[in-house]
């Protein structure tokens, strides 16, 4: 994969698309969390040097712009065919393109691979931790624990938004328990955490 369609073009387009502060923070935490992954399938797959920064490349791309054309086609209808359309003719592999709409449940795309199971993993989960860090006194995600996360998944009335069965499935899509999903994007998110201000 070229660079035109790595992480630093997944950003621009992410804040051509995107004027709002929350959404482009969101992709930018998604995006960090399914690196982290990407990181852990090039190890699992043994890939080295410029094979495997193509692929890590490749998810933080796919996490960035999952979302992209939410704010100007928010309806069923648009996202995210709009803004996978846009990127189909800027040339963007196709595995991007199939993550992004396998991300939306209405969207005909199954999750089957790897990448298309992290970004769906990875949506819903990086939102609610970033809302369990802005309960903080401190509002940093350096104080967020699994243990925390876990029981404030059980109450109903905090991040009501988020689908917690969509947390509950991508973990067992990736083919792990809760508090490893969560333990693995809280890890991601806490190393960045001054690139997602927080």
């Amino acid at each position: 994969m070229e660079a035109a369609f790595g992480k630093a073009e997944a950003r621009r387009l992410l804040e051509e698309w995107t004027k709002g502060e929350s959404l482009r923070k969101h992709g930018l935490a998604v995006s960090v969390c399914v690196e982290a992954y990407g990181r852990l399938e090039a190890a699992r797959l043994g890939l080295l040097d410029v094979e495997a920064e193509e692929l890590v490349e490749r998810y933080a791309s796919a996490g960035m712009l999952h979302d992209m054309d939410y704010e100007r086609h928010p309806s069923l209808e648009e996202h995210p065919f709009v803004g996978v359309a846009a990127l189909r003719e800027l040339g963007w592999p196709e595995e991007v393109l199939r993550a992004i709409l396998a991300h939306a449940d209405y969207s005909g795309v199954a999750r089957e691979s790897h990448l298309e199971k992290v970004v769906f993993a990875c949506d819903e989960l990086a939102g609610f931790l970033t809302a369990c860090a802005l309960v903080k006194p401190s509002r940093l995600i350096a104080e967020v624990e699994v243990a925390g996360v876990k029981k404030k998944m059980k109450d109903k009335a905090f991040a009501r938004a988020v689908k917690r069965e969509d947390i509950t499935l991508g973990a067992e899509l990736l083919g792990l328990s809760v508090e490893e999903h969560v333990g693995n994007c809280l890890a991601a998110m806490q190393a960045r955490a001054a690139e997602l201000g927080l």
